[in-house]
């Protein structure tokens, strides 16, 4: 039974505006895991991944009911991609499967997140 929906759209242009203001900001938002991906990719490709981490963990907030803060935090959740390049949540707090879809043009990067009871 679905327990969750979340989407959410974000502009990569602002992404890219808050990584060249704030050299932090990847780190705040990636996980050690996604670093390491994201150290193998070209510099646009980077931004598109870093945008879509973000989007994703948004969603994953919304799907979850807290929105990103006390209950979820950008570092509770860990999106990697497979070796067929699928994204899947490798760590997350929720007590069940969580799905995940990210799509993006060179503008925009729409995500959604579906949050699964197990049973």
């Amino acid at each position: 039974m679905i327990a969750g929906i979340g989407i959410d759209v974000t502009d990569i242009r602002r992404v890219v505006a808050a990584v060249e203001r704030n050299e932090h900001f990847t780190k705040r938002i990636l996980t050690d895991d996604e670093m390491t991906q994201l150290a193998q990719l070209s510099d646009k490709r980077r931004f598109e991944y870093i945008s879509g981490r973000f989007s994703a963990k948004e969603a994953y907030s919304k799907a979850y009911g807290s929105g990103l803060g006390s209950q979820v935090r950008f570092h509770d959740l860990c999106i990697v991609n497979n070796e067929n390049g699928k994204p899947y949540f490798s760590k997350q707090p929720f007590d069940g499967n969580a799905f995940v879809s990210i799509s993006h043009t060179d503008d925009i990067v729409v995500t959604q997140v579906i949050l699964e009871n197990r049973g």
